[in-house]
């Protein structure tokens, strides 16, 4: 039997991760444990662990890795503190980490030190500001890659990853967002008290290299929304170095009746809401990614996500609030056909069964060596 552990530190990660782990749990071959930590565990953005222990998953073990400080490197040392010892206790075969969050970087951290197979999902990709050198660090650490499409395995290659070690199983949310099992509109708008006929949504980001001008980019934004006429379902920024900033601004919604703001959304529940949406607003992955699967418009606001949108069809913005209000006035008249983005076809669970049921990929060779070009 071979131990998987799969590491998520934010509502975002487990949406990518969530089919892969339930697709194993179901085969006898593999035992699964998760480590849950980072935002997952922060009451003021949700406490989303209540959403992974709903999904009833067999070991789910937490650790807080926030400090009184909220620079990265400490999180990061911290996590890798906690990390470690888990790994220690349950010996897994493989460490399977997403994206380019801290954490992520913890997790091939711990694992690339300490003999295990690291597994790195959707590396390759373009992030911007800092993440971008959390992902390729990461992807130097990973043993393995499983990337969204063939311009990351490119990428990955440009690197001097082996080609062999590289897995195109698309970006694991597709599975999920056509689902049948996605609840209806009804219901989701039932649950969360949301009496808006039509809406659009809110998802802004700090951006970590651009710290000390988030609060002026958050009070633009803030502006421009409430001097707009449409109805909006608000969620939370992640808790990167100037959310608080991004908080504080969204306090000028508080009983305004066009605005419901939440500190975070069960997964399904989330795709439900944006499948049906006008548009979605702000500078998420999320425009990038899912919206343009449903044919629906984005304004997508700054840098956060330069280089990424590559297949969709999207109004790109400043941060300056002339440039919000302008978008804004036009987004209703603004046409959009949906996608044929290469992030997958909604087997991607299926594809990453098959890859770790094949003997290649346990052979792989512990000990990393650049391969030139």
């Amino acid at each position: 039997m071979k131990k998987i552990l799969f590491l998520t530190g934010t509502r975002a990660d487990f949406g990518k991760i969530k089919s892969l782990i339930a697709v194993l749990e179901k085969q006898k071959q593999y035992e699964v444990f998760v480590f849950v930590t980072g935002m997952h565990l922060l009451e003021e953005y949700g406490y989303t662990l209540l959403e992974i222990e709903k999904c009833r998953f067999k070991n789910i073990h937490t650790f807080s890795n926030c400090t009184h400080e909220t620079t990265m490197d400490l999180t990061l040392a911290k996590t890798i503190e906690g990390l470690s010892a888990y790994v220690k206790k349950i010996n897994p075969d493989m460490i399977i980490v997403h994206g380019d969050r801290v954490e992520t970087l913890a997790g091939a951290i711990v694992g690339s030190l300490n003999n295990v197979l690291v597994a790195h999902i959707e590396g390759g990709e373009l992030s911007g500001t800092v993440d971008e050198l959390i992902r390729h660090s990461v992807s130097k650490l990973s043993h393995i890659h499983f990337v969204s499409n063939e311009d990351a395995a490119k990428r990955l290659m440009q690197m001097g990853e082996v080609k062999s070690s590289i897995y195109s199983i698309g970006s694991p949310d597709i599975d999920i967002m056509f689902s049948d099992e996605l609840p209806a509109l009804t219901t989701v708008k039932e649950y969360y008290e949301i009496n808006y006929d039509t809406y659009a949504i809110v998802m802004f980001h700090p951006v970590t290299t651009e710290a000390k001008e988030m609060e002026q980019h958050a009070a633009n934004f803030v502006k421009s929304l409430l001097k707009d006429f449409h109805n909006y379902v608000v969620i939370y920024p992640n808790n990167d170095m100037g959310s608080q900033v991004i908080l504080e601004a969204y306090k000028k919604l508080k009983d305004n009746p066009r605005f419901r703001v939440f500190p975070s959304l069960r997964f399904e529940f989330f795709l439900t809401l944006l499948k049906n949406c006008q548009f979605i607003i702000g500078n998420s992955s999320a425009g990038i990614r899912e919206a343009p699967y449903y044919g629906i418009p984005i304004i997508n606001i700054g840098t956060r996500q330069l280089n990424r949108a590559i297949h969709a069809d999207i109004v790109n913005v400043d941060y300056r609030s002339a440039s919000i209000d302008f978008a804004l006035e036009k987004i209703d008249s603004h046409q959009v056909v949906k996608t044929n983005a290469d992030f997958g076809k909604g087997n991607s669970a299926q594809l990453f069964l098959e890859s770790l049921e094949g003997k290649n990929i346990w052979e792989v060779n512990h000990q990393k060596q650049f391969r030139d070009i």
